[in-house]
Formats: C-alpha cells, structure tokens, sequence
C-alpha cells in the first residue's frame, strides 16, 4: 500500500476521531515505547505505519483496549 486515505482507514473504525485516537495510542507505542510494527516499515514514520495497520484492519478499537487492559494487568 502506497498511501493510506482516511477513507482506507475508516471501513475499519466507526469515525474519524476514532481513527485519529487510534493512530495515534499506536503511533506511541511504535516510536516512545519500542512496539514491533505489525506491516513492513518501508522506511516509513510511526503515524504512516499506525495508519497502515488500521488500513489493513491488524489494529482495531477492540484489539487496542485489549492490549491496554492486559498492560494495566500487568503493572498490578
């Protein structure tokens, strides 16, 4: 995928607030927190590849809290 449109982005997340929220949690786990991205870097930037994996539906509003519930586990 070459570029990623909002549209891409948005058969998979109810709104573009979602979307913007979503992008942006990955986005940090990416850059600040060292996560693996789940597509090929292609040398691209944190964002470009958050928004990728909300394209291609391997990151999900529901796939999201799961990860943030279990790392909330995990500090208790």
């Amino acid at each position: 995928m070459a570029r990623v449109t909002v549209e891409d982005c948005l058969t998979n997340v109810d709104n573009r607030f979602e979307l913007v929220m979503l992008a942006t949690k990955r986005a940090r786990q990416i850059a600040v927190q060292g996560a693996e991205p789940l597509v090929a870097e292609e040398n691209d930037k944190p964002t470009v590849l958050a928004l990728r994996e909300i394209a291609e539906n391997l990151v999900t509003p529901t796939t999201m809290a799961a990860q943030e519930e279990a790392a909330r586990a995990e500090q208790y």
